[in-house]
């Protein structure tokens, strides 16, 4: 994608309008889903796909590839996907479908925004979690095929896409758990206090000093009440 990115440099189009586009361009497939041209959808979708491949080689070609740009592009990735599956649940409220098949597509972009956080938490806090089955290429695509069939195809697909997200996030899940594990430091238990013979006799002593003073102070108030003689 350089080359072409360089070419799109030269006419003055920064990586940032084009991330822009990709988000118009989801909007409008997003919309055509929802009203039931489900095959504009797709081709809008593939269309909105093609900015997210260009942008970063805009950015590369003319030297302002910055973090603003990466949480722009990273922002505008997160809610291109939830237009797209609250087109494909205003999709299904319309034609009047089952309520469980309303919900699928918000459970499709749950899951998946669960599988994306963990990745950028791990990031943030140092440790690697570029693994797993699917990422947002892979759930586009079966998305796209799903669009492309229509129908009780579009229904599997999206339950394949639930539990494809719960087992990458499952997956990611663990190798940051083992690698924030294998970080921490271990647990010691401290030893318990035993009481020794020693704490037994001080406290024998103790009760003695005090009988010895009781027996001191009566003898002293007895020898105070006798008379002079």
């Amino acid at each position: 994608m350089m080359p072409i990115g360089r070419g799109v440099a030269k006419v003055g189009i920064t990586a940032d309008m084009i991330t822009a586009s990709g988000v118009i361009m989801s909007v409008g497939a997003a919309v055509a889903i929802g009203t039931g041209a489900l095959n504009l959808g797709l081709l809008l979708m593939v269309l909105a796909a093609v900015p997210d491949l260009l942008d970063g080689a805009v950015a590369k070609a003319t030297g302002r590839s910055s973090r603003r740009g990466a949480f722009f592009d990273s922002v505008s990735d997160r809610f291109t996907d939830g237009i797209l599956f609250t087109g494909v649940a205003y999709y299904f409220a319309d034609t009047g479908e089952p309520a469980w098949m309303v919900i699928l597509p918000m459970v499709a972009y749950l899951t998946a925004s669960v599988v994306s956080y963990i990745r950028a938490k791990a990031d943030a806090l140092g440790y690697n979690a570029h693994v797993g089955m699917v990422e947002r290429a892979e759930r586009l695509i079966l998305l796209g095929i799903g669009l492309l069939f229509g129908g009780s195809v579009l229904v599997w697909i999206l339950g394949l896409i639930v539990v494809l997200n719960l087992i990458t996030a499952g997956q990611r899940f663990v190798v940051v758990w083992k690698q924030a594990t294998d970080e921490a430091p271990e647990l010691r238990r401290q030893p318990k206090r035993r009481r020794t013979a020693r704490t037994g006799s001080s406290s024998a002593e103790r009760r003695s000093q005090w009988r010895a003073r009781r027996r001191a102070e009566g003898a002293s108030r007895n020898s105070r009440s006798k008379p002079a003689n």
